[in-house]
């Protein structure tokens, strides 16, 4: 497989939640992803100074024409260690060596240039065709032979060619050509012919009004497939491909105008044992840019992609199309939406949907298209895919001219999944992550670790294509509220597993949030809270795994939050971040835009929208929210034209503000701070398009009053999308709920602790680094908490434990530790096991499964046990009855991470 970065494109996919504990069987992940049978990483290849155009195989040498007159080392900069080549080389196809074949192509007046390679059927004969005069000094005229053996090339072939030729195909005893000739051997021949294999001219006519770009023999050998510019062949309508008798050149099936539209041609024909295959170049509007492939028996159509992006080579291996491209738009085909170019593809032969294979070129010199043609060869080691065109970097590492990919190998690991862990309601864990990225894998299995545990407590597989990497979720039943967990992920292909997750740590809720239970029981079907401290990733909390991608690189982790509680919020510039969602959505016919807003601009900027694209403007884009330089807010739709709503005041004071759209049967409306600020009940529809929910930005062109920037400098927080509209009593209740006291959050260290043991009776262990508990022989712990009273008008509302396990060998324990008060007197400098105090028979809280070294447990404690000591000493006592020693930091440890802690929540009664 092959990894890379965060890519951000991302589209449409439901992924499920997984809800539960325990290890979930899921089918492994195979390192490539049937029928793809090539990895996607690219191997070490000798390198061009210009393009390549031309290739060909023949028993393990891979022969590559072109423009260029040196080759160089992998990794070597340009200009830097070149050994001369003139517009040829030959490669070892498995080591991406040159061969000792070289050979020279050049033209006495003009630039030379080689544009088809083939080889005879008996793989003894290089035929080469291009713009060139010479080959190694033998005069030739832009069609030349090469004998294989010997690397020289053949005097007994001498054809005069009028014009360049770009495609060549060779039978048993014919070579057929193509190109921008109108004669050959002195006698019309309009754009291709067909000659023997000592060079004579065939009788054969296959006339065309246009330049032909491709020749293909079928696998019989009783047809060839044509393909070009043309619009007539032999004088009937067929634009840009035609087959014709391998013998007479007799038209066999036409291609009438428009199977291929006017504005589009035909670049690179080949074929397997069923059907075959073009690649399309269009150019002006309503083109074909992608692939077709046709059925050998009937030569009808099998299937076509409709990808914009021309297609410049096809070649199948293995039972898929491999196709050199730079396509950027595949929404017509339910695949990725307008962005940057993808240049190499893999389809079945049998279905035009991508397959997961996506390395990637640049767009490199010349025309900029990037690749420009294919070879495969086939090893008793390994099968290997070549690339030739005018792209520079390969993966995104320097490589020009020229790549090649195996079949194995796989090397490279998935990248490493992106996670948060939240908890907003009793007795659950949510974990969620972004699928990973493999090039080569679009099936990956993704395992769950917990308080640093070697085993996973759940695994799953899941899907992920570079522009559709969806969200998945465990939902963790197995946790006490108030103990804190660790949450880690890794993807795996099958072969190779990604490094761990940074943890993500958290604590288990012992009550309901009051205003994310709120959105998400009001039928949230988006909703980020942007807590995430790091990364692309906006985790989804609604449940139906929505997740977004920052882009632009927004501040993360922005604090403080805009509602109750230690959430943060997401920070952007006001220049070219934004949130959007990796989802394409239907345009809903109802809806609800909701966020949290804080901004002292003066400059405008959208802050919700619905558009056509995400990663440019959109070209279609509405249901907007954006706010104008003066500071009032603006909501609007398209119906016929755009509509709108602005509020009466400004809200570009610095301070937190909560903003609500909707629109439904009962018109538009538009809420800030829980009241409805604007509306209008006639307009009841919007723009009908699928798109993407942004935040933070898109374009605003055409709409009234337009801010200065279209982009958003400001936070923003607890972004939802609903699928109908909210009522005022929601948006009010939502209101209310967010700018709710927030609780007050105390975390209280011992003023003093101390362990006992039973082995040393008149032990002191008050200067310890450690604390110890036991059953059997006995070690029992000591801790004094002094706490504050309640705040002004608030009460206790939770109470917790927190300690942390030493990073010493033996230090973890299997057992449970019981918290319970100590009712007699002891000191921190006194207490032994001789004079240990009472204990009451009341438990506060139990630590259970204080298993991994170096790690932190919480439990929640009884409030009535913990309320009574309020602005006093708390005493507590840890206790066990099992014989599996446990040991924890006291507050003497080296610095405070370790220190026990008392974590107090006070909130409104």
């Amino acid at each position: 497989m092959r990894a890379v970065g965060v890519y951000t494109a991302v589209v449409s996919m439901a992924a499920a939640s997984l809800v539960g504990m325990g290890t979930v069987t899921a089918p492994p992940a195979a390192a490539l992803t049937p029928p793809v049978a090539m990895t996607a990483d690219e191997l070490p290849t000798w390198q061009t100074n210009g393009i390549v155009w031309a290739m060909a195989e023949a028993d393990g040498v891979i022969f590559t024409g072109g423009t260029f007159s040196a080759v160089r080392p992998p990794g070597a900069v340009a200009g830097s260690q070149e050994q001369e080549a003139v517009n040829f080389a030959a490669f070892d196809a498995a080591t991406g060596a040159p061969t000792d074949c070289e050979l020279s192509f050049t033209v006495g007046s003009g630039s030379a240039t080689v544009r088809a390679l083939t080889v005879s059927p008996d793989g003894e004969t290089l035929y080469a065709g291009g713009f060139f005069g010479a080959v190694n000094g033998v005069s030739v005229s832009s069609v030349a032979a090469i004998d294989i053996d010997t690397c020289t090339p053949r005097t007994d072939f001498a054809v005069s060619v009028s014009a360049t030729v770009r495609a060549l195909a060779a039978s048993a005893d014919t070579v057929y050509l193509g190109g921008d000739f109108s004669t050959v051997e002195g006698q019309s021949r309009s754009r291709f012919a067909a000659v023997s294999t000592t060079g004579a001219l065939r009788p054969w006519r296959a006339d065309a009004d246009e330049p032909g770009r491709a020749v293909e023999l079928s696998p019989d050998g009783g047809k060839v497939f044509l393909g070009g510019d043309f619009f007539e062949v032999n004088g009937a309508d067929s634009h840009a491909l035609a087959a014709v008798d391998a013998g007479t050149g007799n038209l066999v099936k036409s291609y009438p105008l428009g199977f291929i539209p006017t504005t589009s041609v035909v670049k690179d024909i080949t074929t397997d044992a069923t059907g075959f295959y073009t690649g399309n170049e269009g150019s002006g509007g309503g083109v074909f840019d992608g692939r077709i492939a046709l059925d050998l028996d009937d030569l009808d159509q099998r299937w076509r992609d409709t990808c914009l992006g021309a297609t410049q080579s096809v070649q199948v291996h293995e039972s898929v199309l491999y196709s050199g491209s730079h396509a950027h738009d595949c929404s017509s085909m339910g695949e990725f939406p307008n962005q940057e170019r993808m240049h190499l593809l893999a389809q079945s032969v049998d279905d035009p949907q991508l397959l997961g294979w996506f390395p990637d070129t640049n767009d490199g010199l010349g025309e900029a298209i990037g690749p420009r043609v294919m070879a495969a060869s086939t090893g008793e080691g390994a099968d290997h895919l070549w690339v030739g065109g005018e792209f520079t970097t390969v993966n995104g590492d320097r490589q020009q001219g020229l790549t090649r990919f195996a079949s194995s190998p796989d090397t490279g690991a998935p990248s490493v999944p992106q996670t948060e862990a939240s908890s907003i309601a009793p007795g659950e864990v949510s974990v969620r992550w972004q699928s990973s990225l493999d090039l080569d894998d679009s099936e990956l299995t993704y395992r769950v670790y917990r308080n640093g545990g070697a085993t996973p407590v759940h695994t799953v597989t899941g899907p992920s294509n570079p522009w559709e990497r969806p969200q998945l979720t465990f939902t963790d039943t197995d946790v006490t509220a108030g103990s804190t967990y660790s949450y880690r992920v890794s993807a795996s292909d099958g072969t190779n597993t990604s490094a761990l997750s940074a943890p993500r740590t958290v604590t288990a809720a012992a009550a309901d949030q009051a205003y994310p239970k709120a959105v998400v029981e009001d039928g949230a079907q988006l909703y980020w809270r942007y807590d995430e401290t790091s990364g692309t990733f906006a985790a989804d909390t609604s449940g139906t795994d929505n997740s977004g991608v920052h882009r632009g690189g927004p501040a993360r982790a922005v604090a403080p939050g805009a509602v109750p509680g230690a959430g943060t919020g997401i920070g952007h510039d006001g220049t070219d971040s934004y949130t959007y969602s990796d989802r394409r959505h239907s345009s809903p016919g109802a809806f609800s835009v909701e966020t949290w807003f804080k901004t002292d601009t003066t400059r405008g900027g959208m802050l919700a929208g619905f558009g056509s694209l995400m990663l440019q403007n959109s070209r279609s884009h509405d249901k907007h929210i954006y706010m104008t330089d003066t500071g009032r807010l603006v909501f609007g739709v398209y119906s016929g034209w755009a509509r709108t709503l602005t509020t009466s005041a400004a809200y570009n004071d610095g301070e937190w503000h909560h903003v609500v759209a909707t629109q439904g049967s009962g018109g538009m409306h538009l809420y800030v701070d829980g009241q409805q600020r604007a509306s209008n009940w006639l307009v009841t529809s919007s723009q009908n398009f699928a798109g993407y929910w942004r935040f933070g930005g898109d374009t605003l062109r055409g709409w009234p009053t337009r801010p200065s920037s279209d982009y958003f400098n400001g936070q923003l927080d607890e972004t939802a999308v609903y699928p109908s509209a909210l009522s005022p009593a929601q948006v009010g209740e939502h209101h209310t709920l967010g700018t709710a006291p927030s609780d007050t959050v105390v975390n209280v260290e011992p003023s003093a602790d101390t362990y006992v043991n039973g082995s040393a009776a008149a032990a002191n262990y008050g200067a310890d680094q450690q604390l110890a508990v036991r059953g059997s022989s006995p070690y029992l712990s000591y801790l004094r908490f002094p706490l504050p009273a309640a705040p002004s008008g608030q009460v206790l509302k939770s109470a917790a434990l927190r300690v942390r396990v030493t990073s010493d060998s033996t230090a973890a324990s299997a057992d449970d530790t019981r918290v319970v008060p100590v009712t007699g007197a002891w000191t921190e400098a006194g207490a032994t096991y001789a004079n240990r105090p009472e204990l009451s028979g009341t438990v506060l809280g139990t630590l259970s499964g204080l298993t991994t070294l170096d790690s932190t447990y919480t439990t929640a404690l009884d409030l009535g046990g913990v309320a009574g000591s309020l602005g006093g000493d708390l005493d507590l006592a840890l206790t066990a009855d099992g014989t599996d020693s446990l040991r924890l930091d006291a507050r003497e440890a080296a610095g405070t991470a370790g220190d026990p802690q008392l974590v107090l929540t006070f909130g409104a009664p």
